[in-house]
């Protein structure tokens, strides 16, 4: 067994820090409805999480039963907006004791941020609603990169901004878990947000070292 410490902790949001996933699925099936795409949960849990939204569409455009185009599809993004905020301001899905885990690493002053494939817009009504915006450093967005997850550009820009060497990541997707890897730094992979507060006392608890299996 080998101990590793890190300088900082970078987490992605939907499925990691939020189980928001369910709540963006909703908001897309109702607003791509009328063009007849029928999306499923088992479809969107594998090809639409952890990837940019406008490579979501392009794969989505594909199974429409009448042609149209990504970027059409694309306008419909202020819609989805509206919706997901809406639902997670009703039902925020946080999970139990993130928010003392959270605080308690805050407290130790280890730097943290938020890495996240989508919009800035929901990313920051997401946090905001969970009331954990305070405890990052750093929130990076789709829009803060040239070029999204599974690049290794999201990680690498988010480490440089909070003077990171040697973060350590927490991931759910293969896009991101990708990212974090030819990022060349250390990752966790939640399998579900209920998951990562365990994790983080764990962290907290050893003095902000993690055992991990070489």
């Amino acid at each position: 067994m080998q101990q590793f410490t890190y300088d900082a902790l970078l987490f992605d949001l939907d499925g990691v820090l939020l189980d928001s996933e369910p709540l963006h699925f909703e908001a897309w099936r109702r607003v791509l409805a009328p063009w007849g795409i029928d999306l499923d949960w088992d479809t969107y849990r594998t090809h639409c999480i952890g990837v940019a939204d406008q490579d979501m569409l392009e794969f989505l455009a594909q199974r429409a039963p009448q042609p149209v185009s990504a970027s059409k599809l694309w306008e419909q993004y202020p819609e989805k907006n509206r919706l997901f905020i809406r639902l997670i301001q009703e039902r925020p899905p946080v999970p139990p004791e993130l928010d003392r885990a959270l605080e308690r690493l805050h407290e130790r002053g280890l730097p943290m941020a938020v890495v996240s494939s989508s919009g800035r817009a929901d990313v920051l009504a997401a946090l905001e609603a969970a009331k954990l915006k305070p405890f990052f450093r750093l929130i990076l967005c789709r829009e803060d990169v040239r070029s999204p997850k599974p690049d290794p550009e999201p990680y690498l820009k988010a480490a440089a901004l909070i003077g990171a060497s040697r973060p350590l990541v927490f991931e759910d997707s293969q896009a991101g878990l990708e990212s974090a890897r030819r990022a060349g730094f250390d990752v966790i992979q939640v399998r579900e947000p209920a998951d990562l507060p365990p994790l983080l006392w764990r962290l907290a608890d050893q003095g902000l070292v993690l055992s991990q299996q070489p």
